[in-house]
């Protein structure tokens, strides 16, 4: 059956599905065979075959062994985003915190009510599986997520959290009225942090990346509630994102006003 059946709507396109299949793909299995593509797909087998050849036809996918992956052609428009641009700026910044904590180091922005991951620099001590590059998360779980949505327009949020707000774990917050206190208290205090609230057993700590008065992304330093962040990391990352702001900043000075078009 497929995914989208019982949808209000319109029966999905052949982009659509197409799309539905470029996604079955993930980090964690990057070689994929038919079954796995049409299993994760949702998609009838005779779809995924016959989209698959037009996709390596194309360059968006190609063949590798007896599997599938995702085609260079895809890397290439991957790249374009602005936001790729943004994150390439942060990454001597993201590099130098991950060597102060030890820890994982993510930068993020928002999308809708999701925050999608641009980098990640693991920490061999790390276990999260959740928030690799590209992924994405409730804005709410997530400590990248509450440094985000304590900028946008307080009279904004309510159109923007959905109800009820999705949870990932037992300690994720559940409640409007509890996050929009948090959400006061991230505006105060410049920081935002979760405790369990994406993964057991893990907790991070975030900062907003302002730039023209707008939070344009996240960075974070995550770590394991057992092991603390070492003495200083709070004003570590205070410092790494008042440092990609400044590049950021002087990037649209430079004529790369496109990047964010919202402040302009």
């Amino acid at each position: 059956m497929e995914r989208s059946m019982g949808r209000e709507g319109p029966p999905p396109s052949i982009l659509s599905k197409a799309f539905d299949l470029l996604n079955a793909f993930n980090a964690q299995e990057r070689v994929m065979t038919l079954n796995e593509l049409t299993s994760a797909s949702g998609l009838p087998k005779s779809t995924v075959h016959r989209l698959l050849a037009r996709l390596v036809e194309l360059g968006a996918i190609e063949q590798h062994r007896s599997g599938y992956k995702i085609g260079l052609t895809m890397f290439r428009l991957g790249s374009m985003p602005p936001a790729v641009g943004m994150r390439d700026r942060a990454v001597p910044y993201l590099a130098a915190l991950h060597r102060f904590t030890g820890q994982t180091v993510h930068f993020a922005v928002l999308r809708g009510f999701e925050v999608v991951y641009l980098e990640k620099l693991p920490s061999e001590h790390s276990a999260s599986v959740l928030s690799g590059i590209g992924a994405r998360l409730p804005a709410s779980c997530t400590a990248v997520g509450k440094a985000l949505l304590a900028h946008e327009a307080p009279e904004d949020l309510p159109d923007l959290l959905p109800c009820p707000l999705p949870r990932l774990t037992p300690s994720s917050i559940r409640d409007a009225d509890e996050l929009f206190a948090e959400l006061t208290e991230v505006r105060t205090s410049g920081l935002a942090h979760e405790y369990e609230e994406a993964q057991p057993g893990l907790a991070c700590i975030g900062a907003p990346i302002v730039v023209n008065e707008y939070a344009v992304a996240a960075v974070s330093a995550s770590y394991r509630t057992n092991a603390p962040l070492p003495k200083g990391a709070e004003s570590m990352l205070r410092q790494t994102a008042a440092a990609i702001a400044s590049s950021v900043r002087s990037s649209l000075e430079s004529g790369r006003q496109h990047w964010f078009p919202r402040e302009m």
